[in-house]
């Protein structure tokens, strides 16, 4: 048995996101094998079915953390938990980094509507956050094969590829591994939550489903343009987007456009219908099996390239066929093994096609019955098989020697994200940047939090 500490910045409660469904179903398989997991979250801790023991301590509290950290044998930590908390920049434990989620590809994308020198600074202390731990670990965990290329270069430039971590290990699997998103190996619970529940989903409508949050780097407005489209040649065309509110982070601008666009497209409430919430995490299955198929579109650049779609996972779950946009390794994934149809980039001609394609009752039973042989690779115990051999015998990289600052390159100084000089110096950077209101914004939204 090892003692496992997970920590992450999501809120794990009733409503959760990609990243902490990603730790539940983590612990919850790890203790399954026999070993003693305590999860730690930076912000909200509220599931007290949880059966596993569940924490929250306050960014930059190291030594609230640090109990934790000496209670573990191994540390699984996501974001920025190493800027966070000293403890864990200089621990002695097996560290293992899962960087499933490239946040500072996402930060390019997620800070535009930021002023310029915001911009700068997120994209800077995301980079600086993900190159410190990526010398600092002992294992390394991310979400496909084009992200494991993506950082084999992040390592190589850090100095961890070097004749001792590779001298016996010429793949680098013991370094950097795969860790996909995974899936419930059970099957949905059948129930109904959109048919004869919102008004004009019936039994006769084609429901096409947008399984997750609406953030800037999709393109939800394209596809509501091509929902009008097939509007105007059938009636029985109609689009849900399950979440809009994230619980743990800010609404995007392009929530507000995709909302007056369909409003002044006529299909707003109607033939597209935005739940305004977040669904809890035990309840999507009922809005999934509602739904004909699963939507998923995107602009194309390069948070693209190397982002892992969570909610395509669920499609599979729920044995959805599938339209996605391409560029990304899913769209490799749906072509490849004919899950759905895959979509040039903001091409509403295109998308009316593929709608009506994966809608057509032949060909929708190809794509569905592909669906049932994939979805098999992916289920939690099979894609965190990595972890659960590293934790099943934990050991430290080749390359640490007892001086964690010593790994790779060296790596001098992390960038701070927590504690009172940290909270002085982004004080002063939002008031000089964005004025007194949005300080005073954010200082309430603390406090309320």
């Amino acid at each position: 048995m090892t003692r496992v500490l997970i920590l992450t910045g999501d809120p794990i409660g009733e409503r959760m996101a990609g990243p902490a469904i990603r730790v539940w179903n983590t612990a919850i398989t790890l203790q399954g094998d026999g070993h003693e997991v305590r999860v730690v979250t930076t912000t909200r801790a509220e599931r007290p079915d949880a059966p596993f023991e569940l924490v929250a301590v306050s960014p930059g509290d190291d030594r609230a953390f640090r109990k934790h950290e000496r209670w573990a044998e191994v540390v699984l930590f996501q974001g920025y938990g190493m800027s966070q908390f000293p403890s864990l920049r200089r621990s002695d434990r097996y560290l293992v980094a899962d960087v499933y989620d490239p946040m500072h590809l996402e930060m390019l994308e997620q800070g535009r509507e930021l002023p310029r020198a915001t911009w700068d600074l997120r994209v800077a202390a995301a980079r600086s956050t993900l190159n410190d731990q990526l010398r600092r670990v002992d294992f390394v965990v991310c979400a496909s094969e084009r992200q494991r290329l993506f950082y084999l270069g992040h390592l190589a430039a850090l100095g961890r590829i070097n004749p001792a971590t590779y001298a016996d290990d010429p793949d680098l699997r013991g370094l950097l591994d795969l860790m996909p998103f995974g899936l419930d190996p059970v099957d949905p619970a059948p129930g109904s939550a959109l048919r004869g529940v919102v008004t004009g989903f019936d039994d006769g409508a084609k429901i096409l489903i947008w399984g997750g949050g609406v953030y800037s780097w999709f393109d939800p407005l394209s596809l509501i343009r091509a929902v009008v489209k097939l509007s105007a040649e059938r009636d029985d065309i109609r689009l849900f987007f399950l979440g809009t509110r994230h619980p743990g982070v800010d609404e995007m601008g392009i929530v507000r456009e995709s909302f007056d666009l369909a409003r002044e497209l006529g299909v707003e409430g109607t033939k597209v219908v935005f739940n305004d919430t977040w669904v809890p995490y035990a309840d999507r299955a009922g809005y999934l099996l509602d739904a004909d198929a699963g939507v998923s579109t995107h602009h194309i650049h390069l948070e693209t390239t190397f982002a892992f779609r969570t909610r395509i996972l669920d499609y599979l779950w729920a044995g959805l066929p599938m339209v996605v946009t391409d560029g990304d390794g899913f769209a490799d994934l749906v072509r490849e093994e004919g899950l759905g149809v895959v979509v040039p980039g903001d091409d509403v001609t295109a998308l009316a096609a593929a709608i009506t394609e994966v809608l057509d009752p032949v060909r929708a039973a190809v794509y569905r019955k592909n669906v049932a042989r994939v979805r098999e690779r992916f289920t939690w115990p099979i894609v965190l098989e990595p972890l659960r051999a590293f934790v099943a015998d934990p050991h430290h990289a080749v390359d640490y020697a007892g001086d964690r600052d010593a790994m790779g390159a060296g790596s001098g100084r992390g960038r701070r994200m927590s504690g009172p000089l940290y909270d002085a110096r982004m004080t002063w950077h939002h008031l000089r940047h964005s004025g007194v209101r949005d300080v005073l914004r954010r200082v309430a939204n603390r406090l309320g939090g």
